[in-house]
């Protein structure tokens, strides 16, 4: 069986989970607390990160960006990073924007502080690292709103590898209730319809050890 090592509310995780679902490629998921450093895992992956992808055939393949490179080359329908060279330019783009920017801005200051510091029993989460990811989500949404404005998905005509990664990350923000939808309507009613997607049931039901999601989290109509 296909088994995709993970971390629930870690967004690049929840990219390739949304990822093999929209491939509909079963798979198993087996949670693994990298700073155990289990040995067996470092076998896997030396970088002691999450996701790391066991193929089938005993492929490992670690790493977001590397799984869904792999997944859309090996496992090509449905294509999820363009069929063109812009087009493919353009999901990596954005691709690179939330792995990188949105991370770095919101990401990692809200699920990082409120549970993976938790989790690792590293003491009390930094304020105002979560005052400055809340103060910064709003420049994001607009923008995926802005480009919401100008095409049917966020890389073009069609669903991408773009909104896989945006949605992922938007959802684990989403889970802690900490997304303000009220304020952002233009991106709200994008991630409605990926909340819609098949592919997303498995996320909606998520439920954190330790950690309560928002009402709305699992509502498509939210």
């Amino acid at each position: 069986m296909r088994t995709l090592y993970h971390l629930p509310l870690d967004p690049p995780c929840r990219a390739i989970r949304i990822l093999l679902g929209e491939k509909r490629l079963p798979f198993a998921l087996k949670t693994e607390n990298v700073w155990e450093g289990r040995e067996s895992f470092l076998q896997l992956n030396p970088a002691g990160a999450v996701p790391v992808l066991v193929d089938e055939d005993g492929t490992s393949i670690p790493g977001a960006r590397v799984i869904a490179e792999y997944l859309d080359e090996v496992y090509p329908e449905p294509p999820l990073i363009g069929g063109t060279p812009a087009d493919r330019a353009e999901t990596r783009r954005l691709v690179d924007w939330f792995d990188g920017k949105f991370q770095r801005e919101v990401s990692a200051g809200l699920i990082e502080e409120k549970v993976t510091r938790r989790l690792r029993q590293q003491g009390e989460p930094n304020a105002a690292a979560i005052r400055n990811a809340l103060a910064g989500i709003h420049y994001h949404l607009d923008y995926i709103a802005w480009l919401c404005d100008r095409r049917r998905w966020l890389a073009g005509d069609d669903f991408s590898l773009a909104d896989v990664t945006a949605a992922a990350h938007i959802s684990a923000v989403d889970y802690l209730g900490d997304v303000p939808w009220g304020d952002h309507l233009g991106a709200k009613d994008w991630y409605a319809r990926v909340k819609s997607r098949p592919s997303l049931r498995p996320i909606l039901a998520d439920r954190i050890h330790g950690a309560t999601p928002a009402a709305h989290y699992a509502d498509p109509d939210f």
